[in-house]
């Protein structure tokens, strides 16, 4: 016989997905593996790999207005909206290699300025950086102004004006290389080095300042100037890079296009060679910089750099014929483009697609890892990857309000070079977690960490989401009226990318955590039919891939219609899915409801649907389906037939209902209303059969755990609740939000739960119930043990280690009973305290933890007339044995002493806090009081013995006399 599954009991916060990046600037570390982005008024260093904040950088309550890293990785500079300048130190990457593969384990770590100027500029800053020797730091504002700080010693050493608007765009010009090609040495002349600073404004013009010669200039009292204009732009310049040889200068901007200029002739000679100019060397220092070439980009254009000459591409050319040409990379609209200068044509288009949500703000080329990171508009980062033209990683920065989420575990497609294994041998059960927001985007993660994929093709914003029974599909619908089916699929039109391709990036690609990707998200079926929004899906428990399957969609348009999946079974099968969507038919439709469709469900069996509605009904249908056999008319596959038909109606909600589920078995039905309960329902007489109250507020997801013997709900309050539905008692609250909790999934061993609502938090809580009983059981096993200890300490007289023993368990009554046996057994001539010459020493000799725990169980103690005989004892025994700075010390000692985290503990807002000790004045003001009453009634008990003395007396005195008249 099956014995029934253990109930869980607990559930600990395991990984939290909050946001990343809210608004603002970003920047990345030279290995690529570290990201700074902006959350509200803070920035934070995130961990790329895993994509967990690592530390945050305490900023000055208002908004981060530019930042950047140093080449070195050593430094961040921001600037704040206040106009002051922050300089911080970040932390070595070692130290927090740890750290972030479980951010819940531990708060990120903050860390203090290690400079501060309160008033950088007179205007805000809105683009900064630093120059390759990490020396320097360039900084331009919004009224023109540009300033060159000393990084370390946090002085100004160029001030630079002329620019007509807002400073939009900075470059360095420090060439590493001559424009032979040979590398330059740290020891070349310095008076020939190239030294420059080239800015863009919103006034369409570039200059280029040469740092030495203003230095010069400064010397001699003269004003700096712009050592070079160049005009060429007709909107605001967002984008500067330099060549290596410090030759070609490419500026993009606005006005959609880039340019190309030589700025080689506005570079000094040296000093050393002055003398012997040749004439070729004159003509180059007196000729000004010219415009090469110009290329039209595809929108316009917010960043774009210069590549490295040796940076794989993917469509470049390879061979003696394409070494040393000229690559730049540039954004446009949503996408961005590499680009041969020399033929001035596209190589390579990474991304695309979307609306002006979807458009690149910023972008950073990382050589180290052969990427280009992306920031959008709708605050998602995405590493694409030079290599393969594929999105290596993507971060999501703020995924906004949560509407629904669901486990995936889809079939991983293999490359064209092998063929496609089947689902059931290649999937990895919930290895991907969608979810919904209000948005058009679909947001898929990797359960392992924060690489997350867009799904675009919704027309507005989508409202549910569901999976098939084996994970491999899912489905979702929106207020565009449409359904769309999803599956992870090879790349359409991709070719295959071997083993070898990118592999020589190596350490640089492990640091990052970028690896190829080969499969994508893609819509292989849509289903129009709908005339309001989808609010509400289910998909049949026989996974379409099967040839048998059907969905189920609810529309605010009150009808619920049934498709036929079943042509979806040779895309699943390994034949591969179609380069279009497949239109699913449509088999029947029924008005079910007075008011909007909320939620739906199938029962295991496929037999039972339900649908839960505003009009505060649930309502159960009876589903006929009989997949197609053969070929149909015309040679189309047909056949399917399907239909609902009504079978029953549960009233009892007093409000709308947001939730139904099926138990799971045919016999249940769980639903959650906004009239604050859940209520369990009989598939038999469509009865209530138990109300769930506890929330105190909307239920809105509800779902079955345990094999039917638990419910775990959401609502409005922000809490997650287990239930247990044989008690009808609410075993455990989970709170991590802060608003309404609109979606629940829980994994195919229900090990894990996924909350995620309105405040844009997504929660994984682990079951830890067999922890929780193994610590138990332990603890039990201790408290044997240390009992015995306890008693055989006492038998041996060893009375130090008993006290000590019983202090640390907590056992207040163990310690009070030999106390109070000890006193007992005074002997006569005895003229220690306690009444054991040994329990003294050890009152004497308590450690200040021990004294304090003594003296508060001593306070308990002489609360209570029974008990107060003894408190007074130990309590004059402290007194006398213990100095009174002793005793403050003890407590000090203790008020100061903070516990610390050992590793692997918990959180320590999720593990049990510990009581904090008395203080020395709550501990006096509570002995006072029963002190004083104590003394009190001995007091009236020796007056009322002098009494009872005098009338004995006198009775004695007459009984005497009395008798004596008797003699007589």
């Amino acid at each position: 016989m099956q014995r029934p599954p253990m109930l869980k009991t607990a559930y600990r916060k395991s990984r939290v997905v909050g946001p990343l990046h809210t608004g603002g600037p970003i920047a990345l570390t030279a290995d690529g593996g570290r990201l700074i982005t902006v959350v509200g008024e803070e920035a934070r260093l995130t961990a790329v790999q895993s994509g967990e904040t690592v530390a945050t950088f305490r900023g000055d309550t208002s908004a981060v207005t530019a930042l950047c890293v140093s080449g070195s990785g050593r430094h961040l500079c921001v600037f704040y909206a206040s106009l002051a300048l922050r300089i911080y130190e970040l932390p070595h990457a070692a130290s927090l290699s740890a750290g972030p593969a479980s951010s819940s384990s531990s708060a990120p770590q903050p860390i203090n300025p290690i400079r501060s100027i309160a008033r950088a500029h007179d205007a805000p800053v809105h683009v900064c950086r630093t120059d390759p020797t990490s020396t320097l730091l360039a900084s331009g504002s919004a009224d023109g102004v540009v300033k060159v700080w000393d990084v370390l010693q946090g002085y100004v050493t160029h001030n630079f004006r002329g620019h007509g608007g807002v400073v939009s765009a900075l470059c360095f010009n420090f060439p590493s290389m001559t424009l032979d090609g040979a590398e330059i040495s740290a020891g070349t002349d310095e008076g020939g080095r190239v030294r420059q600073l080239i800015t863009g404004s919103v006034d369409t013009r570039v200059r280029v300042f040469d740092l030495q010669a203003s230095a010069a200039s400064a010397g001699e009292g003269k004003s700096k100037r712009a050592h070079e204009l160049l005009e060429g732009h007709v909107s605001a310049v967002r984008g500067l890079d330099v060549s290596r040889d410090g030759r070609w200068l490419v500026s993009g901007g606005r006005d959609g296009v880039a340019l190309i200029w030589d700025i080689s002739g506005t570079h000094p000679l040296s000093s050393s060679t002055t003398s012997s100019t040749s004439p070729q060397q004159k003509k180059r220092k007196k000729r000004a910089a010219q415009l090469i070439k110009t290329l039209p980009l595809s929108a316009s254009c917010e960043a774009l750099g210069v590549l490295l000459s040796s940076e794989e591409v993917r469509g470049a050319g390879t061979g003696r014929e394409h070494e040393g040409r000229l690559r730049l990379w540039a954004t446009g609209g949503a996408s961005v483009g590499v680009w041969d200068a020399s033929e001035g044509r596209v190589l390579l288009q990474m991304g695309g697609g979307g609306g002006e949500d979807r458009e690149v703000v910023e972008a950073i080329y990382n050589p180290s890892t052969g990427t280009i990171v992306t920031l959008h508009a709708d605050q998602n980062i995405v590493f694409h990857s030079l290599a393969t033209g594929l999105p290596a990683r993507q971060l999501v920065g703020y995924n906004d309000s949560i509407v629904d989420a669901v486990f995936l575990s889809p079939p991983i497609p293999a490359t064209s070079s092998i063929s496609l294994p089947s689902p059931e041998h290649s999937a990895t059960p919930d290895s991907h977690l969608a979810i919904a927001t209000n948005s058009s985007l679909i947001r898929v993660y990797s359960t392992e960490s924060n690489d997350a994929r867009l799904l675009q093709g919704h027309g507005d914003m989508v409202l549910a989401l569901a999976r098939s029974a084996d994970g491999g599909l899912l489905a979702s619908g929106g207020k565009d009226r449409g359904v769309r089916v999803w599956a992870l699929a090879s790349p359409s039109g991709a070719e295959s990318v071997g083993v070898g391709e990118g592999a020589g990036r190596g350490v640089g690609e492990a640091a990052a955590g970028v690896q190829p990707q080969e499969a994508e998200w893609r819509c292989v079926a849509l289903c129009e039919g709908h005339t309001e929004s989808v609010g509400a899906l289910a998909l049949s428990r026989t996974p379409p891939t099967a040839g048998a399957g059907f969905m189920l969609t609810g529309s605010q348009d009150r009808t619920i219609k049934l498709w036929d999946l079943s042509t979806l079974a040779a895309g699943g099968s390994g034949s591969g899915w179609p380069a279009e969507p497949l239109r699913p038919k449509s088999l029947a439709t029924l008005k079910a409801h007075e008011k909007d469709i909320n939620a739906l469900d199938i029962a295991p069996s496929d037999r039972l649907a339900a649908s839960a509605s505003q009009d505060k009904t649930i309502k159960v249908y009876e589903i006929e389906y009989a997949p197609g056999i053969g070929k149909g008319k015309k040679g189309a596959k047909g056949g399917a037939t399907g239909d609902l038909r009504l079978v029953g109606t549960c009233r009892g909600h007093k409000k709308g209902v947001w939730t139904v589920r099926f138990g799971r078995n045919d016999r249940v039905l769980a639903s959650g209303s906004a009239d604050k309960t859940v209520r369990l329902w009989s598939l038999d007489d469509f009865s209530c059969l138990k109300t769930f109250e506890g929330h105190t507020n909307s239920v809105l997801r509800v779902d079955f755990l345990s094999a039917g013997m638990q419910l775990v709900s959401t609502a409005s309050d922000g809490l997650v609740k287990l239930w247990n539905v044989k008690e009808e008692e609410c075993v455990t609250s989970l709170d991590n939000h802060d608003d309404r909790v609109w979606a629940l999934a829980i994994s195919q061993d229900e090990s894990t739960i996924v909350s995620a609502g309105a405040d844009s938090v997504i929660t994984f809580w682990e079951d830890c119930t067999e922890e929780q009983e193994l610590e138990r059981e332990q603890h039990r096993i201790d408290e044997v043990a240390h009992e015995q200890d306890f008693l055989n300490y006492v038998s041996l007289k060893d009375y130090r280690s008993a006290i000590v023993l019983a202090l640390a368990m907590d056992q207040p009554k163990r310690l009070l009973t030999l106390f109070t046996t000890i006193n007992a057994a005074r002997g006569e001539g005895n003229r220690s305290i306690t009444g054991s010459p040994e329990v003294d020493q050890v009152v004497k000799t308590l450690g200040a933890a021990d004294l304090v725990r003594l003296l508060k169980h001593v306070r308990d103690w002489n609360a209570t007339a029974r008990t107060s005989p003894i408190a007074q004892l130990i309590l004059h025994a402290v007194l006398k044995l213990r100095t009174a700075d002793d005793i403050a010390a003890a407590f000090s000692s203790q008020m100061r002493d903070e516990p610390e985290l050992a590793e692997g503990d918990q959180e320590e807002e999720d593990r049990p806090r510990r009581k904090p000790e008395v203080s020395l004045r709550e501990l006096i003001d509570g002995l006072l009081p029963y002190t004083e009453r104590h003394y009190a009634r001995a007091e009236r008990l020796v007056q009322d013995s002098y009494v009872v003395d005098h009338v004995l007396g006198q009775m004695d005195d007459w009984l005497f006399d009395d008798g004596d008249a008797m003699v007589a």
